[in-house]
C-alpha cells in the first residue's frame, strides 16, 4: 500500500460503454460504443497453486441440460455475426456477453445473438403503410450512409409502425401509432436520433417527423436487460436445445462454460425464492508495495513493486480459499500464507497475472485499488516492457485498459478517477464504497477498519518499507505480513457490511447491472425502474432534454428546512419526520407524468366534460384523479 494512499479523495469506478460523466448527462447514448480492445499473446500459464482454481466444471449436455447461472455483469462487442443464431447479411452486428458463475462455482460466459438496437419517434400520419416504413428506411439509410464506419451495408435495417402510447402527459387515447427504428449497431442511435430530432421531412407524406424522440437514450446493454425482464445479479436459464457450447479448444474466454444462444430464448428468473439466492462468487481481494525513493511518492515509471498480496475468498464462507503473497526476494514463511518469491520483478508480475487468471475471480476489491493498485501494477509492467501482463479479464488475449475519467453526481458530487476496464470482472473499491455509504470522521484503512472490525493494520510505516526489503528474509517477512493484512482487512469489511448481498440486491430492485450501481448515480435507477413500469403499461418513455441545473437554468426550488434553535435544553427535545413524504403526496393526489394534463389541453378536456375528474395543484399544474387513470 502506497503512503497515505487511503487519504485521496473520493474517486468513483467506471464501466466500458457508458457515459463518461456519470449522473449528469446518463441519457446520452452517445458513448455507446464498445471501445477497441488491443490483443495480446497471452504466453503460457504457470502451475496453479493450492485452492487457486475453481471447482471442475460440470459436464452439460446442451440438448439434455439447462444452463442455468447468475449473472454479475453484462457488456457488448461488435463483431462478425454467428448465423447460427443471428441471420443476418450484416458485416458486423452487436453481440451481449452475460458473465457469471452457476451454482458448482463454475465461471461462465454467454454470448448473447440477435438483439438488435432500436428508438421510438412518432408517426407523422395514421394511416403510415409498409411502403411509408421501406421509404423512411431508405432515407435513414442515405442520410446515415457518411456516419457509419462499419463494414456493413445500411445502417437502418427496419422501421416498424407499433401501437403505443407516450407516458407524457394524460392521454385519453390508449395508444396511437409510433414507429420503432432498427438500427445495426447501438452506436448509431445516436446519429439517426439527431436527424429524426431535427425535424425530418418526408417528401413523399408531404410531413414532417415529430422532433420528439423516445428511448432514444437507453443504454444497449439496460435495453437489452428491459426487454428480457433481466434484473441485475439475477439468475438466467437457457432451456436445452436452446444453446450451444463452445468446444475448449474454440473458446475465446476463460471460463468453464462458454455458450451461445439467441437473446429470445434466454429466461430471466424473478429473484424470489429459490433464484433470491447468491452463487458461490469468488471475490478476491489485493494490495500491493512498491520501494519508492525516500521523499519521493512511488511512480510506476521508476520505482519496483516488491510485494502483491492476494486473498480469495467464496461469498458465504467464513475461510479464505487462497491466502497467497509474492515477494521480490526471498521472505521467510508465513503461517497459513503461501509465500512465493522471485529475484526478478519480471517474474513476480507475471506470476501475479498467472493467479489472477487462475483463481478467475468474479470481483476484485481492495481499498483505494482504482486509484493506485490497479493502475501503478499496469504501468509498471509497461515500464519493464511486459505487455502480456495486461491480460485480466476473463476474454483471452485482450489488454485492461485505463484512462482517466470524470464522475458526476448531486448525490455524490464531482470527482476524477482512473477508470480501469477489465472484462469480465467487477471491481469494487472498498474505500469508495464506505465513503460513499458511511459518514465517517476518517476514511483511511486503519480507522475504518477500527470502527466496523474492531482491528487495524499492522505496525509498519511507509518509511521503514525500502529499509525492510532491502534487509534479509526475515525483514521481509514483517513486511509481507504487513502487506496480507491489508488485504485481508478490505476483504473482511467487504464480508462485515454485506457487499455482495447488498449491491446485488441493489441490483434487482433497481434493474441495473451491477457496474452501473458502482460508476454511475442514482438517476439511472430511478430511469430503468420507469422503462420496466412504462414497458408493461405499452407506454414509451420520451427524452426530454433536462431543464434546471443540468442545463445551465435556475435549478428547482427543495423543501422549506427549518433552522434549529441552538441552545440548551434542560428537557428532551423530539424531532419528528414524515416517512417517505414525496411517495405519500404523489399517492395521495395521483400525480404521476400519466396524470399531468397540459394546460393547452384543459379547454378541450372541459368541453368532453371531464372537469370533475382533475384537480389543480398549488403549483398551478393540473392532474386527473384516480378515476381517470391510476
Amino acid at each position: 500500500m502506497a503512503p497515505d494512499k487511503e487519504n485521496e479523495p473520493l474517486k468513483r469506478p467506471h464501466s466500458a460503454g457508458e457515459s463518461k460523466s456519470g449522473d449528469v448527462d446518463f441519457f446520452d447514448v452517445e458513448d455507446d460504443v464498445p471501445e477497441a480492445v488491443e490483443e495480446v499473446e497471452e504466453g503460457v500459464l504457470g502451475e496453479a497453486g493450492k485452492n487457486w482454481r475453481r471447482p471442475p466444471a460440470e459436464v452439460l449436455d446442451a440438448q439434455r441440460d439447462s444452463l442455468v447461472f447468475q449473472q454479475l455483469e453484462i457488456d457488448y462487442t461488435s463483431q462478425s455475426p454467428n448465423r447460427a443464431y443471428h441471420q443476418t447479411s450484416l458485416a458486423e452486428v452487436p453481440v451481449l456477453r452475460c458473465f457469471g458463475c452457476n451454482q458448482a462455482g463454475n465461471s461462465v460466459c454467454l454470448y448473447v445473438h440477435g438483439f438488435e438496437p432500436y428508438f421510438f419517434c412518432e408517426s407523422p400520419t395514421p394511416s403510415f403503410s409498409p411502403d411509408d416504413a421501406a421509404a423512411l428506411t431508405d432515407l435513414l439509410n442515405q442520410l446515415l450512409a457518411g456516419k457509419d464506419r462499419s463494414p456493413n451495408d445500411r445502417a437502418v435495417l427496419r422501421v416498424e409502425v407499433e401501437q403505443k402510447q407516450t407516458m407524457l402527459f394524460y392521454q385519453p387515447v390508449a395508444a396511437r401509432p409510433f414507429l420503432r427504428i432498427v438500427l445495426a449497431l447501438p452506436g448509431l442511435v445516436a446519429p439517426c436520433r439527431a436527424l429524426v430530432e431535427g425535424g425530418l421531412w418526408l417528401e413523399w407524406l408531404r410531413a414532417r417527423l415529430s422532433p420528439t424522440t423516445y428511448e432514444s437514450n437507453v443504454l444497449y446493454v439496460l435495453r437489452f436487460m428491459v426487454d428480457c425482464g433481466l434484473m441485475g445479479g439475477s439468475w438466467m436459464e437457457l432451456p436445452p436445445k436452446t444453446y450451444a457450447l463452445a468446444p475448449e479448444r474454440m473458446r475465446s474466454s476463460h471460463c468453464q462454460v462458454e455458450a451461445h444462444c439467441h437473446w429470445k430464448s434466454l429466461v430471466a428468473h424473478t429473484p424470489e425464492g429459490e433464484w433470491a439466492r447468491l452463487s458461490p462468487l469468488r471475490v478476491l481481494s489485493l494490495d500491493i508495495e512498491c520501494q519508492g525513493r525516500k521523499g519521493h511518492f512511488p511512480e510506476a515509471s521508476q520505482d519496483p513493486v516488491i510485494q502483491i498480496a492476494s486473498v480469495v475468498t467464496v461469498v458465504g464462507e467464513d475461510a479464505p480459499r487462497v491466502k497467497n503473497v509474492m515477494t521480490l526476494k526471498s521472505c521467510a514463511p508465513i503461517a497459513g500464507a503461501e509465500v512465493l518469491s522471485f529475484e526478478s520483478e519480471r517474474e513476480l508480475l507475471l506470476r501475479w497475472r498467472d493467479l489472477l487468471l487462475e483463481t478467475d475471480p468474479d470481483v476484485m476489491t481492495g481499498y483505494n485499488i482504482l486509484n493506485f493498485d490497479l493502475p501503478y501494477l499496469l504501468d509498471r509492467a509497461t515500464a519493464l516492457g511486459i505487455p502480456q501482463f495486461w491480460t485480466w479479464g476473463r476474454l483471452r488475449g485482450r489488454r485492461a485498459k485505463v484512462r482517466d475519467a470524470r464522475f458526476s453526481s448531486k448525490a455524490y458530487g464531482t470527482h476524477e478517477y482512473k477508470e480501469v476496464s477489465i472484462e469480465g470482472r467487477v471491481q469494487f473499491d472498498m474505500m469508495q464504497a464506505v465513503r460513499r455509504d458511511h459518514n465517517l470522521s476518517s476514511y483511511s484503512l486503519n480507522a475504518v477498519s477500527a470502527h466496523f472490525l474492531g482491528e487495524q493494520k499492522e505496525d509498519v510505516h511507509h518509511s521503514d518499507i525500502s529499509r525492510l526489503q532491502d534487509g534479509n528474509a526475515e525483514t521481509r517477512r514483517r513486511l509481507a505480513v504487513y502487506c496480507l493484512k491489508d488485504a485481508l482487512l478490505p476483504q473482511r469489511l467487504f464480508d462485515r457490511l454485506l457487499c455482495a448481498f447488498n449491491y446485488i440486491e441493489m441490483a434487482r430492485v433497481t434493474g441495473v447491472p451491477l457496474s452501473f450501481l458502482l460508476a454511475r448515480g442514482q438517476s439511472i435507477k430511478v430511469f430503468s425502474q420507469i422503462l420496466r413500469q412504462a414497458r408493461t403499461r405499452g407506454l414509451l418513455v420520451p427524452n426530454v432534454k433536462r431543464q434546471g441545473e443540468a442545463a445551465g437554468g435556475e435549478g428547482y426550488e427543495g423543501a422549506t428546512v427549518l433552522e434549529p434553535k441552538a441552545g440548551y435544553y434542560a428537557t428532551p427535545v423530539a424531532t419528528l419526520d414524515f416517512a417517505s413524504l414525496y411517495p405519500s403526496i404523489m399517492m395521495a393526489h395521483n400525480l404521476c407524468y400519466t396524470t399531468l394534463v397540459p394546460r393547452a389541453a384543459l379547454p378541450a378536456l372541459k368541453a368532453r366534460g371531464e372537469e370533475a375528474h382533475v384537480r389543480e395543484a398549488p403549483s398551478g399544474d393540473w392532474f386527473v384523479g384516480a378515476s381517470a387513470r391510476r
